[in-house]
């Protein structure tokens, strides 16, 4: 019988000889964009992040409630139907800064998200797919916040 101890201990260097070998994924690392975080307007978020303004679609779906009693913690979600998605992300346009989640998606990814944002204020919430061809599309809903969540 083993000790707890000793199971971690071969665990350790098994995960070891693993990563050694380049059979263990690398640690996530998000490509941070400071500009596209710190955008205040839609013409600056495209800006930053060298796209297109987006086009309303019925293939970007958007849910959240109607209204939300705390804005420190909004439930919502975002997903496509369509292939060739590049980025999936949640917006809210009277945010200090409006890009609240990014979502880098590859073909071996749903693009379908479900997070939590902080909503300052009632406002509308936008999914926004960019795709591998250039395009950016959106869906928009307008949550009200009974309890800011932002501070202030």
């Amino acid at each position: 019988m083993q000790s707890r101890r000793e199971m971690i201990k071969r665990s350790a260097g098994v995960a070891g000889l693993l990563a050694g070998l380049g059979l263990l994924p690398q640690a996530a690392q998000a490509a941070f964009n400071a500009a596209a975080f710190e955008a205040k307007t839609m013409a600056d978020l495209v800006k930053a992040l060298g796209v297109s303004a987006p086009v309303l679609s019925k293939d970007v779906t958007l849910q959240g409630p109607d209204i939300a009693e705390n804005g420190a913690v909004v439930p919502v979600t975002c997903a496509t139907t369509l292939a060739g998605v590049k980025q999936l992300m949640i917006l809210v346009e009277k945010n200090p800064s409006m890009l609240c989640a990014l979502f880098d998606v590859t073909d071996a990814v749903e693009p379908s998200f479900a997070t939590r944002v902080k909503m300052g204020q009632s406002s509308n919430v936008m999914a926004v797919a960019v795709m591998n061809d250039g395009k950016v599309l959106y869906a928009m809903k307008e949550i009200k916040v009974t309890l800011g969540g932002c501070g202030g």
